[in-house]
């Protein structure tokens, strides 16, 4: 049996918290490890529990999701851990900051409930990206701003696989990807991580990045 995905709970709202909490925890395969009221909080808790995803409010107090969110995963963290920002502020900016410093995910609270947890079982596995419509006009906007490191170029990949980057780079989920290829999911996965190691990219969100600031998609 696979073990829950273990999830730290970052909000400076008590009842957001707990409201978060108690849907996760009535999920068979996640798990609330724990809870925080700031930034700092988070940051130390998820320094030493280690959770699959920590779900991360944007505005709070003593340090912001953002700046949260750059020391669990940002640019030159040793071990990133997954950070999901979830907000009531649907601001590009906020998208551009959360996505620059690192975040695999951006939800808005007034979502349901479904897609919050679809959201974290997506961030935990890397399978996607969120809002694609979001973060494909985030990305198109913010991209020459943003920073993979240039790394190494496409023509590493296979045909197949620049093809597949495409699709990642469109928003499609691997699911997605498959039907429109004619492929299995476990090749999808196969092919994206293959292309991550390539182009020594560190996630999905940086292969976008790395997909519009090259060009391969505008």
């Amino acid at each position: 049996m696979t073990a829950p995905l273990r999830v730290l709970v970052c909000d400076d709202q008590a009842l957001i918290r707990t409201g978060f909490t108690t849907i996760i925890d009535a999920q068979p395969d996640m798990t609330v490890v724990a809870t925080a009221e700031d930034g700092r909080s988070a940051v130390a808790l998820a320094r030493r529990l280690r959770p699959d995803v920590v779900v991360m409010d944007v505005r709070m107090p003593v340090l912001d999701g953002i700046a949260a969110t750059r020391r669990l995963a940002g640019e030159g963290v040793a071990d990133p851990v997954k950070v999901l920002v979830v907000t009531t502020f649907d601001l590009d900016e906020y998208v551009y900051e959360a996505l620059r410093a690192g975040a695999s995910g951006f939800l808005l609270k007034d979502a349901p409930p479904a897609r919050l947890l679809d959201g974290i079982r997506v961030v935990a596995t890397g399978d996607a990206l969120l809002a694609p419509e979001v973060t494909r006009r985030l990305v198109g906007r913010y991209a020459s701003r943003l920073s993979p490191p240039p790394g190494p170029g496409e023509d590493r990949l296979t045909p197949r696989e620049l093809e597949v980057l495409r699709l990642v780079a469109q928003g499609m989920s691997n699911a997605e990807i498959a039907a429109e290829l004619v492929l299995s999911h476990e090749t999808v996965k196969t092919y994206v991580s293959r292309i991550l190691a390539k182009l020594d990219l560190r996630d999905r969100v940086q292969a976008v990045v790395h997909a519009y600031r090259r060009g391969i998609v505008t």
